[in-house]
């Protein structure tokens, strides 16, 4: 395979902050992959992305650091990969639904 093939990576970020500022931190992580350029789904647990799976980790890792940087002293993260050699994307998915 010449090419990276695009996975689908599902992340659920959990800032450990007072409730009244939980929308805020995981905002500031949605705007970052709203900045990556990369085709992303908000759902109301989690938010999917389709890319490359080493770009997709690196989201992940800035996705910590996001919520640190505002204010959370820990952060959980759910995070939800399908992989497959050709590709998976999330068009293929979710369009007989929309």
């Amino acid at each position: 395979m010449n090419f990276m093939a695009k996975v689908n990576l599902s992340l659920q970020v959990l800032p450990v902050v007072p409730d009244s500022e939980i929308y805020y931190v995981v905002d500031q992580v949605i705007e970052m992959i709203k900045k990556t350029g990369l085709e992303y789904v908000v759902g109301p647990f989690e938010t999917s992305i389709e890319g490359e799976l080493d770009e997709l980790l690196d989201i992940v890792k800035k996705a910590q650091t996001i919520c640190i940087k505002h204010g959370a002293e820990r952060v959980v993260s759910i995070v939800k990969i399908d992989y497959k050699e050709e590709g998976v994307t999330i068009h293929e998915k979710v369009s007989k639904y929309q």
